[in-house]
């Protein structure tokens, strides 16, 4: 630990599951050589793996330029309430960080679609390690327009401004 870092007591998760979705793959295999704060536009190719039961799901994936991807960052210490992420004399609470160290290690990266074809989505900007396990995709919000409905709840195009 750095100095003036504190750990909680915390007892094993039991109130929720997840199911991965696939794998990410990028160039790094330890998490110190992953870049900080991603770049969507520069950065390194990297592939979403997805797994065959969701295949289906990415239908329509390539109509959106940018997609946020939430991932489970695995290797994560889970326990650390205060950081010191800069080794300074100031500890910071790990809600106001971005740090992959949190008690929910849930990773999110706001990325650049690349291409898609059969189960590989090619992407730019993630900054996690290869294998890590890929919870989401999901079109980013700036990006998207959702269906609106009629009245009687019916859906309409965005086209016919309904």
């Amino acid at each position: 630990m750095r100095p003036n870092e504190m750990t909680a007591d915390v007892m094993p998760a039991t109130d929720a599951s997840l199911t991965y979705i696939g794998h990410i793959e990028t160039p790094w295999t330890r998490p110190e050589d992953c870049p900080r704060q991603g770049d969507s536009v520069a950065g390194p190719d990297c592939a979403l793996v997805v797994a065959p039961p969701w295949l289906p799901a990415l239908t329509g994936i390539d109509a959106y330029p940018f997609l946020d991807i939430l991932y489970w960052m695995h290797l994560s210490r889970r326990d650390l309430i205060l950081q010191n992420p800069d080794h300074g004399d100031a500890a910071r609470g790990t809600f106001s960080l971005r740090s992959p160290i949190r008690p929910n290690p849930i990773g999110l990266s706001n990325v650049r679609l690349i291409g898609w074809a059969g189960n590989r989505v090619t992407v730019r900007g993630l900054e996690c390690v290869s294998g890590t396990p890929l919870l989401d995709i999901k079109p980013d919000r700036r990006h998207f327009t959702p269906p609106s409905r009629d009245r009687a709840g019916g859906q309409t195009s965005p086209e016919a401004g309904g």
